[in-house]
């Protein structure tokens, strides 16, 4: 084997690895928008992907496979990978997808995602690993002791994708030019196995219209996004007079310039917990979730810290949606908010957290009982912690009890459940805004009996 020819085989390979998991993390990042990243579906995903890996290496081992066809057979490979990547991984498409199985009622996230990797994610791993095992076929024509270096390159490439692609390429370059990337990354290997017209001609054509659906202006002008990276897709719309701002295809914030007023159940929180906030001093207000920033929009007295995990939040916000500059006594702070409660020493006088934006992208971590209890360690003496939950307000469904059941667990005294929206007890309830709200008030933990019932006095 000539020296210029194993350097290409081991760099096919790197790069067959680099594609394979820059692939499915895009995957799961383009399919969070709609589905959540919840471990079900990152399990489904991540299942089918490496089940259909393990086919392609198996096949590939097939002796009807003669050494000289796979060069050839590895070109169309990285030509449909190509395919695959724009496919699969660019965001209007992905939107038209999900839009066809609304259409359709299919509207289970599991099933959903399901019918998305056997479509998307089978034949493209499937091509992963049959490529692994044709390239590692050429190596040991001529060496048999290349396993352990076949390995290496290909794990070092799997591990250069996903630190790369999550770290660097997703925050800085964004989603849609990662895209981009990674399927030109594609077709220039493809051009290494076979450098003739077809393939210049079909790689080209591939990454033109890639080009222009995954440009920043053909994805704001069709969906309004402003900001696309590794953690949040930001847009905001107009209905009128009110805009609406989104965050991974979810309203997060309503706004109305000319009234002041937000969302109903951000409206019953300025109006009921802040706004006749006492000014005998300064309190301290926590937003964990910060969405547009309305919490306490007109209030310029007391000490507001709004923490989110997107560090573009706050620009957007103020640029596009807002319309104004947050007013000094606002500080806003980029981490996760359970980091936050771990690491910050302060005491809260009240605690806002509105992280649990939909009912079906919940984030875990935020639903249990050592969550809370952390939480519940940082409201000040006579503070209160408010908790804004998107569930059903009469019980129907496992959510709505376990999550309340969580709550009570924590929050065992001084607790109040506001429905914001309306609804009807007796029927199908939907999903509504919820307020789970405590008084970290003295409580002795009494209760009436009929052998001791000294109300009079208590009242």
């Amino acid at each position: 084997m000539s020296r210029k020819l194993h350097i290409w085989l081991i760099f096919l390979i790197f790069l067959n690895g680099y594609i394979s998991l820059s692939l499915e993390l895009l995957v799961l990042r383009q399919l969070a928008f709609y589905v959540g990243n919840s471990a079900v579906i990152t399990s489904i995903i991540m299942g089918v992907f490496l089940g259909f890996m393990s086919l392609g290496y198996f096949l590939g081992s097939s002796e009807k496979i003669k050494g000289k066809s796979i060069r050839k057979i590895l070109n169309i490979s990285f030509i449909c990978i190509a395919l695959l990547v724009f496919l699969s991984a660019t965001f209007p498409l992905i939107t038209d997808y999900f839009t066809l199985m609304y259409n359709f009622g299919i509207t289970s996230s599991i099933v959903q995602t399901f019918i998305f990797s056997f479509i998307f994610l089978s034949w493209g791993p499937f091509l992963f690993g049959f490529n692994t095992t044709l390239l590692s076929r050429a190596l040991h024509k001529y060496n048999t002791n290349y396993t352990g270096a076949i390995m290496a390159w290909d794990t070092i490439g799997s591990v250069l994708g996903s630190l790369l692609t999550t770290l660097l390429l997703m925050p800085f370059l964004g989603v849609n030019y990662t895209v981009i990337l990674v399927v030109v990354l594609a077709c220039m290997a493809a051009i290494i196995t076979r450098k003739n017209f077809i393939t210049i001609f079909i790689s080209f054509f591939i990454i033109a219209v890639c080009l222009i659906l995954n440009t920043d202006y053909y994805q704001y002008k069709r969906f309004g996004i402003l900001v696309n990276n590794a953690n949040s897709t930001i847009s905001v719309a107009n209905y009128g007079r009110d805009k609406v701002f989104y965050m991974n295809n979810l309203p997060m914030s309503v706004y109305n310039a000319k009234t002041g007023r937000t969302a109903n159940y951000m409206n019953y929180i300025n109006d009921n917990f802040i706004y006749n906030m006492p000014r005998d001093r300064v309190y301290k207000i926590l937003v964990l979730g910060a969405g547009g920033f309305t919490a306490g929009l007109n209030d310029n007295f007391h000490y507001y810290t709004f923490v989110d995990i997107e560090k573009t939040l706050k620009d957007v916000a103020e640029e596009h949606f807002l319309k104004q500059k947050l007013s000094g006594n606002k500080r806003f702070v980029v981490q996760d908010a359970s980091q936050f409660l771990k690491n910050t020493k302060e005491k809260y006088d009240l605690i806002i957290l509105d992280v649990y934006s939909n009912s079906f992208q919940i984030p875990e971590g935020f639903i249990t009982v050592e969550f809370m209890e952390r939480l519940k360690s940082k409201v000040a003496d006579n503070g209160i912690i408010i908790m804004n939950v998107i569930a059903k307000p009469n019980f129907t469904n496992d959510f709505s009890q376990v999550f309340d059941n969580t709550f009570h667990k924590v929050f065992t005294t001084n607790t109040q459940r506001q429905v914001i929206d309306y609804m009807n007890p007796w029927g199908e309830a939907v999903d509504s805004n919820i307020l789970y709200i405590y008084y970290n008030r003295y409580n002795d933990g009494r209760i009436y009996t009929i052998n001791r019932t000294p109300v009079i006095y208590d009242r």
